[in-house]
């Protein structure tokens, strides 16, 4: 007998998703990590939604953070990608090792990526191996021009936990 599961897993593999690297700060914490999912929830108003695997430390600290900020990597960001998706904040302070600037509420606006978004958290779902969180923008920068950083680019990583 067909597994569906099995199926759905062939029709997701080849598809190509934006990466992100998703920021949070919460009573002095500060965590981030590569995410494969989010996307616009609603144009009015404004919504993101992004999904933050519970496997990591990002998910604990960003559970209780009021604010969450999105980033949208190039291709030219392979290096952010590989330390917010191979590292654990859990054993490296990511934040060490890239350059970055407070945000709104604290969080950490990562520099040299495409654009970025912050928002105030208005709900989370729990959708199984992730959480979603519902996004209302509050602020929002522009930065380098370019292709999108894909999933396919960066299927060579070894994740810091498993998703």
């Amino acid at each position: 007998m067909k597994r569906v599961d099995d199926d759905f897993e062939r029709l997701v593999a080849g598809l190509d998703y934006p990466m992100y690297v998703v920021t949070t700060a919460v009573d002095g914490e500060r965590a981030g990590c590569l995410v494969g999912f989010a996307t616009q929830a609603s144009i009015d108003p404004p919504r993101l939604l992004v999904l933050v695997s519970k496997a990591n430390e990002t998910y604990r600290v960003a559970s209780r953070a009021p604010v969450l900020v999105v980033h949208y990597l190039g291709v030219y960001n392979h290096q952010l990608a590989e330390l917010f998706g191979e590292e654990s904040g859990d054993w490296t302070d990511k934040f060490d090792r890239c350059a970055w600037e407070e945000g709104p509420s604290g969080v950490p606006v990562l520099a040299g990526v495409r654009g970025w978004v912050a928002g105030r958290v208005l709900d989370r779902l729990d959708t199984g191996d992730h959480v979603a969180h519902l996004l209302e923008p509050i602020d929002a920068g522009f930065g380098d021009a370019g292709p999108p950083l894909m999933l396919q680019q960066v299927r060579d990583l070894d994740p810091g936990h498993p998703a």
